[in-house]
This record gives C-alpha cells, sequence and structure tokens, in this order.
C-alpha cells in the first residue's frame, strides 16, 4: 500500500516522460527475466545485476515516477503458487520504495536541473546519497520482514541485515553515468550501449561471489562431516583454520594465499571420513594396526579433496601436516624444507589447538604452558618460524579456548589419562596433534 501512494502521484505528474518510464522499465525488466528463468523463481534479493538502471530512473525522473520503474521487472514472469506471488509483490514494493526514496533524497539534495548539465561534478555528491538511501531502504524493509517472522524479541541490529554501502555506490555511480549519457547529445541510445558491459561486469561480480559461496558450502559440509564422525574434536577444525591463519598473516604472507591456508587448517583432518568409525572412536589404546589405520588419514584427505580445484596448496597441507621437521613424521618421512610450507603452519596450528582445547578425556593446557611446549619441539617437530609467529600473534591477539567434546569435564581433579588418545602409544617424543 504504501509503494502504491508512492507511485500514485506519477500520472498526473506533467513533468513525467513516459517515453523514459517505460524504456527504463523494459531495460530493467529484460535483466531481470532471464535470471528469474534461470531460478525458476524470484532472483536473490540482493543480486543487483541492474540497480543501476533503478537508480538511473532516480536521478532522471520525479520520485512517483521513478519508482513505477521497478514493477515490471519485479512483477513479470511465468505464473506461479500463490506464496511466491507473495514475494513477488514484495519485492516489487521494496524496491519501488527504495527507488522512490533514493529520487526524493536525490531531489532535496542535487542541482534543480538535469544531471547532464554543465555543473556535472557538483551531482556527485547527491547521485552517492542517493544510493545510501537506496541501500538504507533496502536494508530497513529487510528487518522488517526478519522482525515479522522471528516472534523473539532482538535488538534492532540485530534484526538489520548487513548493510553493503559500497557496492550500492558503484552501482549510483553508474547509474548516474547512464543518466549524463542518457541527456547528452547522442540521447537514450548511447545510455543504453553503455549498460551492456555494465551488466556484464556486475553479472561476473555476482558470479564471483556465488563461487565463493559455493566453496564455504563445500568446505563447511566437509567439516560437519568430521565432527559428526569425530565427535571428540568437534570445533577442532574451524579453531585450527583460525590458528593457521594468524599465523601466515604474522608471516606476511600474500594476502590471497590467506584464504588457502584457512581452508587447509579448516579440512586437515577430513581424512578421518576414511577412517572406521570404531577406530575413531575407540575408547582405550590401539592396536599396532589400528594406528597405522589412523595414519592413513592425511592420505584419506588428499584423495577426498583432489578434485576440488579452488583448494590448491591446501592439498598439500592435507598430506603433509602430521610430517616433522626431523623427517620422523608421517606418511612420508618428508624433513626439513621438503615439507611443504602450508603444512608446517597447520601443523602447529593443530598441535596448538589441540593442546589448549578441553575434551572429554582431558583439561585443556593453558595457552602459555602449550606455547612453551611448542618452542620446546621447534626445530625438531616443528618449523621454529611458525611457532614464534604463533607466539607473537597470541601474545598479542589473545586466543579463545572451548570444550571441544560432547560434555565438558566435571569438576574436580583432572581424570588419569584413560582416552584413545593417551593411552595410545606413541612411537617418539612431541606433542600430540588434534
Amino acid at each position: 500500500m504504501t509503494a502504491a501512494a508512492c507511485a500514485a502521484p506519477a500520472p498526473a505528474d506533467r513533468a513525467v516522460s513516459w517515453a523514459a518510464v517505460g524504456l527504463l522499465a523494459a531495460v530493467h525488466a529484460a535483466g531481470e527475466l532471464p535470471a528469474r528463468l534461470r531460478r525458476g523463481g524470484i532472483p536473490a534479493a540482493g543480486s543487483g545485476s541492474f540497480f543501476p538502471v533503478l537508480l538511473a530512473a532516480a536521478f532522471l525522473l520525479p520520485p512517483a515516477a521513478a519508482a513505477l520503474v521497478a514493477l515490471p521487472g519485479a512483477l513479470l514472469g511465468p505464473a506461479e503458487p500463490p506464496a511466491l506471488t507473495v514475494r513477488r509483490a514484495w519485492r516489487a514494493a521494496r524496491l519501488a520504495l527504495a527507488v522512490w526514496a533514493a529520487a526524493g533524497v536525490f531531489r532535496a539534495t542535487g542541482p534543480r536541473h538535469a544531471p547532464g548539465a554543465p555543473d556535472f561534478p557538483q551531482v556527485l555528491l547527491p547521485a552517492l546519497a542517493a544510493s545510501l538511501a537506496f541501500c538504507l531502504v533496502l536494508a530497513l524493509l529487510d528487518g522488517l520482514v526478519r522482525a515479522a517472522a522471528d516472534p523473539a524479541p532482538r535488538p534492532v541490529r540485530r534484526l538489520l541485515p548487513p548493510l553493503a554501502p559500497a557496492p550500492h555506490c558503484v552501482h549510483g555511480l553508474a547509474g548516474l553515468m547512464t543518466a549524463v549519457l542518457w541527456q547528452g547529445p547522442y540521447g537514450p541510445p548511447s545510455a543504453l550501449l553503455v549498460l551492456l558491459p555494465m551488466h556484464l561486469s556486475c553479472w561476473a561480480f555476482a558470479q564471483y561471489h556465488r563461487e565463493r559461496a559455493a566453496h564455504r558450502a563445500t568446505i563447511r559440509a566437509l567439516v560437519h562431516a568430521v565432527d559428526l564422525k569425530d565427535r571428540y574434536t568437534r570445533g577442532h577444525s574451524e579453531r585450527v583454520g583460525r590458528a593457521s591463519v594468524l599465523i601466515a598473516r604474522e608471516l606476511r604472507m600474500a594476502e590471497e594465499r590467506l584464504e588457502t591456508i584457512r581452508f587447509a587448517g579448516i579440512l586437515h583432518d577430513v581424512g578421518k571420513l576414511g577412517v572406521p568409525t570404531r577406530v575413531l572412536r575407540k575408547d582405550g589404546p590401539l592396536t599396532p594396526e589400528e594406528r597405522r589405520v589412523i595414519e592413513l588419514h592425511p592420505e584419506y584427505g588428499h584423495e577426498i579433496v583432489r578434485g576440488i580445484a579452488f583448494l590448491d596448496e591446501a592439498r598439500s597441507a592435507i598430506l603433509h601436516h602430521h610430517e616433522r621437521l626431523d623427517g620422523s613424521g608421517y606418511p612420508y618421512g618428508l624433513a626439513g624444507d621438503r615439507i611443504p610450507e602450508p603444512a608446517r603452519i597447520v601443523a602447529v596450528a593443530d598441535a596448538f589447538d589441540a593442546m589448549t582445547s578441553t575434551r572429554s578425556y582431558r583439561r585443556a593446557r593453558p595457552v602459555p604452558v602449550a606455547l612453551e611446549e611448542l618452542r620446546r619441539c621447534a626445530g625438531t617437530q616443528f618449523d621454529p618460524r611458525m611457532v614464534d609467529a604463533l607466539v607473537r600473534a597470541v601474545r598479542r591477539d589473545g586466543w579463545e579456548t572451548s570444550v571441544t567434546s560432547d560434555e565438558a569435564l566435571p569438576a574436580g581433579p583432572v581424570p588419569p589419562a584413560r582416552s584413545r588418545h593417551a593411552a595410545r602409544a606413541r612411537p617418539r617424543r612431541g606433542v600430540r596433534s588434534g
């Protein structure tokens, strides 16, 4: 109803260029319809592939007329069940209100003439203000939907989705360029020609974010599967990923490598999916045969992720994170610099979290004690550079430990070591990783 009220004055406004309204609405609808048909429904609310067209309408048209531009793209499409029809109507109203607000802010703060007028540079700030108004209205309306769907009382800041003003400002600048060309000597055709590369850029950007989201979903699914299988180390993978990034940052690794290092830490134990559950959950000492099975998990993990191209050098960390600097580790007995750098990082992060996490069979060591133990084993089991980097990072930023078993330890003295981990025979001295 509010959106209809905002658009209602448009028919009576003689200053409205209905040719511009129709052309902009058609371009917006043409851009939105293919995405909807591919998905079989309404495009994702934050897709924004053709937000520049809506913002160009806000710069070219009065607020009431600008609100109409969003309606055809949101409403046109194949017939759907009533619930999806309501969602489509809501999306149309949501976009119409956002465009109306952006046009109102632009008219209130901008020049009294067209964007293509000689004082064009002065129109940049009003255009950015209109883009921010567009972003804020979308966020507020999404927050209202969340509040209506969630009966539990929550602070307003928890209901609002994360604001992303930067992309909307970029959309606003693109929309302003479209509006300027529209008002220029070559008219609407020149503006429409600019929209194609603009849309391709937005599409490529959206594809990149969808791909990253798919990567994260893949990682979450694998980690969840490991946590379900090995309940003793629940949450361990995420913390190893976090500690690995702390080390990599301290070593001043390139920013583009940090995500790969984090994935390596998170997935270092994914090979446990190939280890029989009865061995993983055995409450007592392992036989030599069972120990050999456990020590196959780096190779199992490497095979599991072999076909996942985006993991790149994370695969080497998954395969070699149990190698030792002195060559007595497994699976291949690599020594020194022959062990890949990501594997040396993950080995330190893995051992540190294993020592500082409370589990059902033993209490955590204090962080300073764990760091001192890592230093004691530096040069034989661990790379001293990685140990020193973790020590510096933890002392500067701190470290949050947590219970990773299904139940916390009971109060009272620390129980004797009797678990599957503590009771296993160890072929060499050193820190036991998780």
